[in-house]
């Protein structure tokens, strides 16, 4: 049958990046509780596109992603990337992954337990010989203004805010990223706000998180510096955005802060190694 996309086009344009979005797929993710969990994504996948290609074959996304069947997970987006771009004839191929990951969680006085749900993502790259896996979680979290605080006789207005943290880890010696749990990420964004949310709370739990936040006010430029300095002293972590965002309860406008860094410490080659690895290549 004739093949459209493989016919010449004439208006000289590259394409970055054409494909698919919007795939409903399960995969499985690493769980520190319980080794793995099982979740549904939404994945969008891509690759460049060469200006004497009138198109690219859409089908074969979704092939390349049935052949792995379920066993979608961060350790084998390397290969399907890899295998995205040659099936493709392509030079860059491209894949991002949302999905909600869930977290068991006690109230801080009771101990209820009840099951949370947070926003999670992959994205990942094979360019050439480059591979690159961002992780990235967006956790919601409890800020009092410690303008409010200050300046009132009692109380304080609070809000509810999201830390989006997104990071790209360091690498071993053989090459392979570090390890590092969505759950540790969650923890970070949590522990640097006034308070965490809880999907189940009691009355004596109601009242040790309002006073935990009354007694921790952040504005929101407080809130992207603690996930910051937290991120930075972690010796994994090679490079991260942290973006913050409060839904103002007082003003007709949200708050936001970023902050973007980059390790800078590197191997011979350019690498972001782990300390230990990196003393290692100079042995």
């Amino acid at each position: 049958m004739i093949d459209i996309q493989n016919h010449a086009d004439d208006r000289n344009v590259d394409i970055d990046r054409v494909g698919v979005s919007d795939i409903k797929y399960p995969i499985v993710v690493k769980d520190r509780a319980h080794e793995s969990q099982q979740t549904v994504a939404s994945l969008a996948m891509s690759v460049d596109l060469p200006h004497e290609f009138k198109g690219t074959h859409m089908s074969r996304f979704v092939e390349v992603l049935s052949e792995h069947n379920e066993r979608m997970s961060i350790s084998n987006l390397p290969g399907i990337l890899t295998e995205l771009r040659e099936r493709l004839d392509a030079k860059s191929a491209h894949i991002e992954v949302k999905f909600p990951y869930f977290v068991e969680k006690s109230a801080p006085e009771t101990g209820s337990k009840a099951v949370m749900d947070y926003e999670c993502t992959y994205r990942g790259t094979v360019d050439g010989n480059c591979t690159d896996i961002v992780i990235g979680v967006t956790v919601p979290v409890t800020s009092l203004c410690p303008c409010s605080k200050a300046i009132s006789d009692y109380g304080a207005h609070n809000q509810r805010g999201y830390v989006t943290i997104e990071v790209r880890s360091c690498l071993e010696k053989d090459g392979k990223p570090m390890m590092i749990w969505l759950e540790e990420l969650i923890e970070i964004a949590e522990e640097s706000a006034s308070a965490p949310l809880y999907p189940l709370l009691k009355r004596p739990d109601e009242r040790h998180v309002t006073m935990q936040a009354y007694d921790n006010p952040v504005f929101v430029e407080d809130l992207v510096r603690n996930v910051a300095v937290r991120l930075k002293r972690d010796p994994r972590v090679a490079w991260f955005t942290v973006n913050t965002v409060n839904h103002e309860s007082i003003h007709n406008h949200n708050a936001f802060a970023n902050i973007e860094w980059t390790r800078t410490k590197t191997n011979g080659n350019g690498a972001h190694l782990a300390p230990e690895a990196i003393e290692a290549t100079k042995s």
